[in-house]
């Protein structure tokens, strides 16, 4: 293919804010390869604030599959592509019946997952999923027949604000739907507290943020945090460009695993993130800067959550990490 092409690009990727960072080096290594072309992103409504982060992303198309009308709203994907006219599409969905879909499109070039015969049949490029990696990684696996560009890590483009000295940025939340799921991923709000009240003891100057989705748990942090020796910045972001422009005025990063931990991966902020039932070594990069912190328990099915289990377990002994441990990671490192 020639790369000085303009090129029309459709790119599907469902999930949430996460899943959309994870996808930007994909994105960002076909923007390498076709310089000219024009990337639309076909994602769920509640990720499309992706957009202000990035410059690689030319338009994008709102589909909800998890909704009362998932089939009308694949029809109208399907319709979408069709009639899109794209050169290329990539997918990152696993389900056997993608690879229908994207044949369906009748667009030329089809990047998908290898989930069987029929999708070595029906897609040009049908790549190995390899779920044993870092997230990012497995999405550039899609087009890794297509480029030789390798992009490791998200970047996100926005004016970054002067670095606040000696400043330690909370963000202790996770989505409601993790939540809602029963899936635990962070320590209590009076742990989040405990945490607050110390690093302020040692010296650091403490910011605590938070999205709608933390209200309850910032309200409870609220309660039981002793100083008042920090500030509160819940509810001054209003959309995840500010977000990520706060997020960038930090020296330190302290937060749950969530979206906000891939926003500052993406910024190249030094960043510190709570791990428990989750495997830190799909979720981050392997770099000094980035740092799980996680327990010392020797629980034989960590981590569990989405490989081996749906839900968190009562116990959460995983997310049973000292509070003294915590500040002395975030002081050291």
């Amino acid at each position: 293919m020639n790369g000085s092409k303009k090129k029309k690009i459709l790119a599907i990727n469902f999930g949430g804010i996460g899943d959309e960072i994870f996808f930007l080096p994909t994105l960002i290594s076909l923007k390498k390869k076709y310089p000219n072309s024009k990337i639309t992103l076909c994602l769920e409504p509640r990720s499309a604030g992706i957009k202000d982060l990035t410059n690689v992303i030319d338009d994008v198309i709102q589909i909800n599959p998890k909704n009362k009308h998932k089939y009308f709203e694949m029809f109208k994907l399907l319709t979408k592509a069709i009639f899109g006219k794209y050169d290329i599409v990539i997918s990152s969905g696993s389900n056997k019946l993608i690879s229908v879909m994207l044949f369906l499109t009748g667009i030329k070039v089809r990047c998908g997952y290898d989930t069987g015969k029929l999708s070595r049949k029906l897609l040009t490029h049908a790549v190995e999923l390899n779920k044993n990696q870092y997230a990012c990684k497995m999405y550039h696996d899609l087009i890794k027949d297509i480029t030789k560009y390798t992009t490791e890590l998200p970047q996100i483009n926005i004016e970054k604000k002067a670095v606040i000295e000696n400043s330690v940025l909370i963000h202790p939340g996770v989505s409601k739907l993790s939540v809602q799921k029963g899936c635990i991923k962070t320590i209590s709000p009076e742990k989040w507290a405990k945490v607050i009240d110390k690093l302020v003891s040692v010296g650091k100057k403490v910011i605590l943020t938070g999205g709608p989705d933390d209200k309850e748990c910032i309200e409870k942090i609220l309660e039981n945090v002793r100083t008042q020796n920090f500030e509160n910045l819940y509810g001054t972001t209003k959309n995840l460009k500010e977000l990520a422009q706060l997020i960038s005025s930090a020296e330190k990063f302290l937060c749950s695993d969530s979206a906000p931990l891939h926003i500052a991966v993406a910024l190249g902020v030094k960043t510190y993130a709570i791990f428990g039932p989750t495997n830190d070594k799909t979720l981050i990069p392997e770099s000094e800067n980035v740092i799980a912190i996680k327990s010392y328990d020797q629980c034989p099915l960590k981590p569990c959550l989405w490989e081996k289990r749906q839900t968190t377990c009562e116990k959460s002994e995983c997310l049973d990490i000292p509070v003294t441990k915590i500040a002395e990671i975030v002081c050291k490192k």
